[in-house]
């Protein structure tokens, strides 16, 4: 599978890289239904930090922002499950179908490339800082030196 297509399909809500439920079903080629069953089957494997429900705010916030093509399928009342890059590593472990050991391993590379990513993005955040630091610093001299001068003049 590839990463782009996975990349498409994390999203990043409270502060955490997160998949949807009906997202990782189509991917593991399960209904959303039974996802989530086999999940609650096994909520003891997904803690918090693995797991957890949008709140509506949360939802519509992110529906308005993409485009939720399957939102119809899914009860109004019914609000999805997101699953952090644990929680998508322990669903292999419920689903226990090849297919789902398979896209997990996928996901887990497109959930490390998108870390090292970021990871180098701020590496280059801080030294762009850095310069702009050394920058403001001399051009703050030569704006200072040019005030001398034309005061200078002035008098």
């Amino acid at each position: 599978m590839e990463l782009t297509i996975i990349n498409q399909k994390i999203y990043t809500v409270r502060s955490v890289k997160i998949m949807l439920d009906r997202d990782l079903a189509e991917l593991y080629e399960v209904e959303t239904r039974v996802l989530n069953q086999s999940v609650k089957r096994n909520k003891e494997l997904f803690p918090s930090d693995f797991m957890f429900q949008l709140t509506k705010e949360e939802y519509e916030n992110m529906s308005s922002q993409i485009v939720m093509t399957s939102k119809t399928k899914r009860p109004n009342s019914a609000l999805p499950f997101a699953f952090t890059e644990h929680g998508v590593a322990m669903l292999s472990n419920v689903l226990k179908s090849i297919k789902a050991r398979l896209i997990s391993i996928e996901i887990v590379r497109a959930f490390i490339a998108l870390k090292k990513f970021t990871l180098s993005n701020q590496e280059l955040i801080i030294r762009l800082n850095e310069i702009e630091i050394l920058y403001n610093q001399k051009f703050s001299d030569i704006h200072q030196a040019l005030n001398y001068l034309i005061q200078k003049d002035k008098k």
